[in-house]
């Protein structure tokens, strides 16, 4: 873990951005809130939440960070859903890991919500796709 000591609080934030491809009858199926585990998006932000919340459990080297805000927006497109998670802190580090993985998380949860309807004859997944993870935005002192 790298050191922090010497540095002061300021107030930090950060904002990343993924998508899932999914398809028409999965999309369907979120928007009209009829996929049988219930409200996919919903569960997104649960599940994206509590792992922002635990980053430094998995992330071997990531500080533990007091939140003050973690946040989730999802757009649903004719062929994929956007994701962005924001996050903010008042500490010596970045939250910039928190925010990807929040997006991370909540995009494997639609995609586990709605695996049953996005599998072929086979069982495979040839259409379902993760892409897009990147950080948006860092900021420190705003």
């Amino acid at each position: 873990m790298i050191d922090v000591s010497d540095k002061e609080d300021s107030e930090r934030a950060a904002s990343a951005y993924g998508e899932i491809k999914l398809g028409k009858e999965s999309l369907q199926a979120i928007r009209e809130g009829k996929v049988k585990k219930g409200d996919a998006l919903e569960c997104a932000k649960i599940a994206g939440t509590m792992a922002v919340k635990r980053i430094y459990e998995l992330v071997p080297y990531c500080h533990q960070v007091p939140l003050h805000y973690i946040g989730f927006n999802f757009s649903i497109k004719d062929q994929t859903i956007e994701c962005v998670c924001e996050v903010k802190a008042h500490y010596r580090t970045g939250v910039e890991m928190e925010a990807l993985l929040g997006v991370e998380m909540a995009l494997l949860t639609i995609w586990d919500m709605v695996k049953y309807i996005e599998k072929d004859e086979k069982g495979q997944y040839p259409t379902t796709e993760i892409s897009c993870i990147k950080v948006l935005e860092k900021k420190k002192d705003i």
